[in-house]
This record gives structure tokens, C-alpha cells and sequence, in this order.
């Protein structure tokens, strides 16, 4: 028996689009929950925030940033991007909300850069499907906008991005280059300017953004392949890769980023933690990805394999080499979302109906939970649940919107709609067993940013904290905290707003009030020619407090 290297059959209907209004609706409806309504949240989010405020109201150097005038991060174009749109919208737009709207929209391109480097892909001739006898088979382009449309639903549904991917943070911007730098790797054959510029933006954009190493490792193995193709288009594009990879790496070494950041060892509780991150981080594109890599084995070098593999590797390297950074394993996301769509071709009904009712399943009881918790904590009634919020973040007081309640039963009942619609309607389409993972991430994240956002904002913003230590502060404009945590130097200037001198020596300057930052003991520190005058403890966060002292 002869084995085709090709394995997709797809009939016509199979390949029917999902309609463009319910995909750009819920794309929105995945970008601007979180948007609005919350304070910037610990650590990441708050530090690089602090970061790109003080760059946007002159206290820090736009091109050798500081935060308490400790040297910052040296990932420069992400902070230069929000201190932009903080000082382009001041005083008109909140500047955590402004510094959100940039990089919400590196979102969008993200989503964008992945449709079309996808549907590129499955444009090429060896990632067609099998032509039937008698026809009736799928078109290319009806072929191609089906994938494309099925990977923008695999990143929607995939776990690990949904905090990452809603925080102004560089690995945002380092995910918008990757995925720019997939499509113009994907799109080589069709669009010869707009490669050559998306890939000389991309790659250097990816180094001056914190990921000098991937950006080099993408653009090496990246031209390898485009030097392997059978088209000639894409061999002439091999060059422009490798200047674009020269580019990056010259830029880098500019601005400073080429730091080294593997983790010292790697032992088997470690390399345990990172395989059990993966499956929860990837979930639920990793099972489909690895499916692709088996029944496509014979098109491993073929582009539409080669290509979003080369993503995902380099990702899943530096995540390893990391240590288990999540924020490594994100920049894989664009590459596994694409060979989770090639598996759906080859996709058994069976196991596509097990993958809508493990979704169903779990997307509900979790939005029923979500439910309970909200009606206790505004009705007191279960008792138990709100109990337990009073212990986990205590002085918190429940706050009622009217317009959060109507978005998220407005959620609510789109979901038990969208079950409806799925099983009752689309049975052919390739792109039906994501529908519904894609639809329960929106929902849970819908619940979460509407009915539970105050009591999120409570417990992860540090702006209760900062309250707590301005009763002890006062007015005092500068705050010596030498060696604190640059998220908590980062909420001081952000909330207190006072000059906070976080250098080792600070307690050796001019300020008037010294904040030191411990685990709770019995008895503070005493420090020669201070007075202790306060400790407090962050209210959901009782282990670590900042003393407060006073010049004698």
C-alpha cells in the first residue's frame, strides 16, 4: 500500500470561511475585557508601566531608562512605545489606560500577522489537500481562509496567553515581532516589498525588545529554509532574512540588550515543572500540534510545517534554557497555532467531539463558579465563598456595577448561544473544534474582567499598600528604599507619586523617610540614625511588609 504524503481531504463544505462578523467580534470581545477599570498589576505589568511613566514625564532617560535610579530594562522599544502614547495622550487619557491601548493594539497585529502568515501557508501546493476524483474537493483560497481562520481560533484558546497577552509588557511587543516575522517567512512567494520590510522591522524589533538570541536563531534557521524552497521567489528572500538577522543583532548590541539569562542548572524537578507548564501553558493547541507533526512527518521541510516549527522550537529552547520562563514559552504561540490547524484536516470526528464536550464541561462549571463567588459576595448568599474572600483579601468592600453585570450576562448567554450553534449547525467546518475552547477562554475572561475585576484589582494592584504606607510618608517628596523591588518602587512612584531613590546608598542621601521591604519578624531591624515608625503588610500578601523609618 502506497502512503501520499499528503494527508488532508477536505471536501468544499469542510472548508467553509467562519463568518467575518463572529470572528471579528470575538477577537474584540478577547482584546478589550481588562482593558479598562484596573490599576497596572504585579510585577511585570507594574514595573514596566513604572518604567514607561517615568521615561513619558521626564524622570528617567528615554534612551538609558531608570526606575528609583537603578539602571531599568534595557528592552527599549516596548517602553519607548507606551511612554509615547502616555505623553502623546496626556492629559486626556489615563496613562495605565494609554499605555493598555498600545499595547492592546500589538495585539491586534499579533492576531492579524498570524491570519495571514497562516493562510499563506496553506496556500502552497504542498499544503493542499488531496483533489477528489469526481470533485467536489475544497478551493485553495476557500481551503486557505479555513486555516487561517482555525489558528486565529487555536491562539483565542490557547491558556497561557491570556494574562501574558493583556499586560504592557516587552514580551508583548517580542510576540507581535514573532508573529510579523512568521508572516513575512510564510508570505515570501506572494508579497516581495512587504516581506522584505515586515522582516526587516520584525527581526529587529524581536532584539531591541528583549529577545536578541531568538530573533538571531529565527532569522538563521528562517533563511535556511527560504534557501531550501522550490520557489524561486523565496530562495531570492533568503538574503534579505540574513540582513535583517545582522540588522537585529547590530541592534542589540546598540541599545545594550544581549544579556544572558539561562538558569545556572537544570535538574529533573525542574525540567518536571517546565513539562507540566507546557501542558497546561499550550493547552489546548499542543495535543493538535503534535498530531500535525505525525501525519504531516513526510512534509517536515515543507514550509507550512517548516516554518511555524521553527517558532515553536526556538520558543520551547529558550523556555528550557530559562528555566521555565513563561514569558519564552509565549513566543512559541504563534508557530503552535498554526500546526494546530493542520491537524484539523486529518482530525477525526470523534475526537473533535471529544474536544467540544471537555469545553462545554469545563467552560461552564467554571463560569457557574465564577457566578456563585459574585452573587455571595454581593448577596451574602452561599455565605461561604464571600467568607472566604474576606480571608484572602481582607478590608476589601464588594462594589456593584451595573454595566459589568450586564456585559458579563450579555457573555453568558452568547456562550450558551454559541454551544447551541456548534452542535446543532456546523459539523463539516474544519475549524469547528476550536470554536468552543476559543468561545469558553472568552467567556471565563469576560467573567473575570467584569464580575470579578475589583476584587483581582484589590488583590493584585499595589495601590492598597501604597494607601497604607502614605498615612506614615506624609508629604514627604523623596523616599529612600534602597534595594526594593522595582514593582514596588515602580507602585511608589506610580500611586505615592514620590521621588523614590532605590540605589544601594539611598539611605545615605537626602530623604527623609526609608522603606524597607522583609518578611515579617518579630523584631524589625534597628538602623543607626533611623526611627522605626510603621510596619505594614500588603493586605493579600501578609508574609512580606515594608517598614517604615524616620530620620532622627
Amino acid at each position: 500500500m502506497t502512503v501520499t504524503p499528503i494527508p488532508a481531504l477536505v471536501t468544499q463544505d469542510a472548508a467553509r470561511a467562519l463568518p467575518r462578523q463572529a470572528l471579528l467580534l470575538l477577537c474584540a470581545a478577547y482584546v478589550l475585557p481588562g482593558l479598562f477599570g484596573r490599576d497596572p498589576w504585579k510585577n511585570a505589568d507594574l514595573t514596566a508601566f513604572g518604567q514607561m511613566l517615568a521615561m513619558a514625564e521626564g524622570r528617567s532617560s528615554w534612551w538609558t531608562p531608570t526606575l528609583g535610579g537603578v539602571p531599568a530594562d534595557p528592552a527599549l522599544l516596548p517602553h519607548w512605545l507606551g511612554a509615547a502614547a502616555i505623553w502623546l495622550t496626556s492629559p486626556w487619557l489615563d496613562p495605565a489606560l494609554a499605555a493598555r491601548v498600545a499595547f492592546a493594539l500589538l495585539l491586534v497585529l499579533t492576531l492579524s500577522a498570524l491570519w495571514y502568515a497562516c493562510f499563506a501557508l496553506a496556500r502552497t501546493e504542498a499544503a493542499q489537500p488531496l483533489e477528489f476524483a469526481f470533485g467536489g474537493g475544497a478551493g485553495t483560497v476557500d481551503y486557505a481562509r479555513a486555516m487561517a481562520d482555525a489558528s486565529v481560533l487555536a491562539v483565542v484558546a490557547t491558556l497561557g496567553l491570556l494574562q501574558l497577552g493583556h499586560e504592557t509588557t516587552p514580551e508583548l511587543a517580542q510576540l507581535a515581532s514573532v508573529a510579523l516575522a512568521q508572516w513575512a517567512l510564510a508570505a515570501a512567494p506572494y508579497r516581495r516589498l512587504r516581506v522584505r520590510l515586515a522582516i526587516l522591522v520584525a527581526l529587529p524589533a524581536l532584539a531591541c525588545s528583549g529577545a536578541p538570541t531568538m530573533a538571531a536563531v529565527i532569522g538563521l534557521v528562517g533563511a535556511l529554509i527560504c534557501r531550501q524552497s522550490s520557489f524561486e521567489p523565496v530562495r531570492r528572500f533568503a538574503p534579505w532574512v540574513l540582513g535583517a538577522t545582522a540588522l537585529a543583532a547590530a541592534a542589540a548590541g546598540l541599545i545594550g540588550a544581549w544579556t544572558w539569562r539561562a538558569a545556572h542548572s537544570l535538574d529533573a524537578s525542574t525540567l518536571g515543572s517546565i513539562a507540566r507548564q507546557w501542558l497546561w501553558f499550550l493547552w489546548p493547541a499542543w495535543p493538535l500540534a503534535l498530531w500535525t507533526l505525525w501525519r504531516w512527518r513526510f512534509q517536515l521541510l515543507r514550509r507550512h510545517i517548516a516554518v511555524p516549527l521553527t517558532i515553536l522550537v526556538t520558543a520551547l529552547a529558550a523556555n528550557v534554557t530559562m528555566g521555565g520562563s513563561d514569558r519564552a514559552l509565549m513566543l512559541g504561540i504563534p508557530g503552535i497555532a498554526v500546526l494546530a490547524a493542520f491537524a484539523l484536516p486529518t482530525l477525526q470526528r470523534s475526537t473533535s467531539s471529544a474536544i467540544d464536550w471537555f469545553s462545554v464541561f469545563f467552560f461552564t462549571v467554571g463560569a457557574i463558579a465564577i457566578w456563585v463567588i459574585y452573587l455571595s459576595l454581593h448577596t451574602g448568599v452561599p455565605a461561604k465563598p464571600a467568607a472566604n474572600v474576606a480571608k484572602l483579601a481582607p478590608g476589601y468592600v464588594s462594589q456593584f456595577s451595573l454595566l459589568a453585570l450586564t456585559a458579563a450576562v450579555t457573555a453568558s448567554a452568547a456562550w450558551l448561544w454559541l454551544v447551541r450553534w456548534r452542535t446543532s449547525r456546523q459539523r463539516a467546518a474544519l475549524w469547528r473544534s476550536l470554536v468552543l475552547p476559543a468561545g469558553g477562554v472568552v467567556l471565563a475572561w469576560t467573567l473575570l474582567m467584569t464580575l470579578w475585576l475589583p476584587v483581582l484589582d484589590y488583590a493584585r494592584s499595589y495601590r492598597a499598600h501604597v494607601i497604607q504606607l502614605a498615612k506614615h510618608v506624609g508629604q514627604s517628596g523623596c523616599v529612600a528604599a534602597p534595594g526594593m523591588h522595582r514593582a514596588l518602587v515602580a507602585a511608589l512612584e506610580v500611586h505615592g507619586r514620590w521621588t523614590v531613590d532605590a540605589t544601594d546608598g539611598a539611605s545615605r542621601g537626602p530623604c527623609q523617610v526609608l522603606l524597607v521591604s522583609t518578611k515579617r519578624v518579630a523584631r524589625p531591624p534597628t538602623l543607626p540614625g533611623w526611627t522605626l515608625v510603621a510596619s505594614e503588610a500588603r493586605p493579600t500578601d501578609r508574609d512580606d511588609v515594608t517598614l517604615v523609618y524616620r530620620r532622627r
